[in-house]
């Protein structure tokens, strides 16, 4: 399973798929193929007042080990599909991070 991360100006940039309100916070796999692919996320929070979106960076943040500033949903902010951007870190880094928990 692999998930592309893009090297930008500002970090590496990847897409996720969110399910809230799942019994707990866990990758869960791939979602859709090729260069439309996304990590999907189980995330126990509710998507409400924002709170899934704060879980969801507090999960990267200890996935990635960068700290929850250098994580920023780019986009999607409240769509299940977001673009996360991961400052400071290359696709490299981000690329091997998310391998290691994938395996």
């Amino acid at each position: 399973m692999r998930i592309p991360v893009s090297d930008t100006p500002e970090g590496a940039k990847f897409a996720v798929h969110v399910a809230p309100r799942a019994r707990r916070t866990a990758i869960t796999g791939v979602f859709g193929e090729g260069p439309d692919a996304a990590l999907r996320i189980a995330l126990n929070a509710p998507p409400v007042e924002g709170r899934a979106n704060e879980a969801l960076i507090e999960f990267l943040a200890g996935l990635l080990g960068v700290r929850r500033s250098e994580i920023e949903i780019s986009g999607g902010l409240h769509a299940r599909r977001k673009l996360i951007l991961v400052r400071g870190r290359s696709a490299a880094q981000v690329t091997a991070a998310i391998q290691r928990a994938l395996a």
